[in-house]
């Protein structure tokens, strides 16, 4: 059997044909149809074995993180209430609007308590921030070392939250002689700091808040 031989076979007589050719002519067809199957049949099918492989594997991974979730979730559910517990502590902190004029009162009263006498006194500008507003305070005030210290002390005592930054002291009379008598404007030290003071937002004004940082927002798209 030789090579040429293939080239003229006639399909119609191929029963006639010698055993050799035929065993090769099933052999090629067998191979054509193997590989028909291949493409048409199995190719596919791997493929979406593979697809599926992969969403196990995604699902696989899914569960263990519920699983480890399950397990933890007294433990998550103890935090959050700890959590809330905390927070609502230090709401209790920030006065609320109509509360903010007594608080002031009540810096002011710890700085006369102490004897120190205010040379300003003057609440600034709200600044709001996503549920609070911060308000600062000047103050000048004048007293000894230790009057200053206890006034600063009971500051952070308040029951609400005061901080003081932004503090500079210095002498109130640097020309004063050491065995002079300390009168009115004589000796001393003078404080100038900045307090601040903050409150919550109440419902009109986070409403309010969103309102505006929501039409900001579709400004801004719209002007891409």
């Amino acid at each position: 059997m030789k090579l040429e031989d293939f080239n003229n076979i006639d399909i119609n007589n191929a029963g006639s044909l010698p055993a050799p050719m035929k065993a090769v002519l099933l052999g090629v067809v067998f191979l054509v149809l193997l590989a028909l199957g291949y493409y048409l049949l199995l190719s596919p099918a791997m493929e979406s074995f593979d697809t599926e492989k992969a969403k196990e594997e995604e699902l696989r991974k899914v569960y263990f993180e519920k699983k480890s979730q399950a397990i933890n979730l007294a433990a998550y559910q103890a935090q959050m209430v700890e959590i809330e517990k905390t927070f609502g502590a230090l709401l209790k902190q920030l006065p609320d609007r109509s509360q903010i004029d007594g608080l002031l009162t009540d810096i002011n009263q710890a700085g006369l308590s102490r004897g120190l006498e205010f040379e300003l006194f003057k609440p600034g500008q709200e600044t709001q921030a996503e549920f609070y507003a911060e308000m600062p305070i000047a103050i000048k005030v004048t007293g000894t070392y230790h009057d200053l210290g206890a006034f600063a002390t009971d500051i952070s005592k308040l029951s609400r939250i005061v901080t003081l930054g932004d503090v500079y002291v210095a002498g109130k009379n640097k020309d004063a002689k050491p065995d002079a008598k300390a009168g009115p404007n004589d000796g001393g030290l003078v404080m100038e700091a900045v307090a601040k003071t903050y409150r919550y937002l109440d419902a009109n004004e986070l409403a309010e808040k969103r309102k505006a940082e929501s039409e900001k927002a579709k400004a801004a798209q719209k002007g891409k």
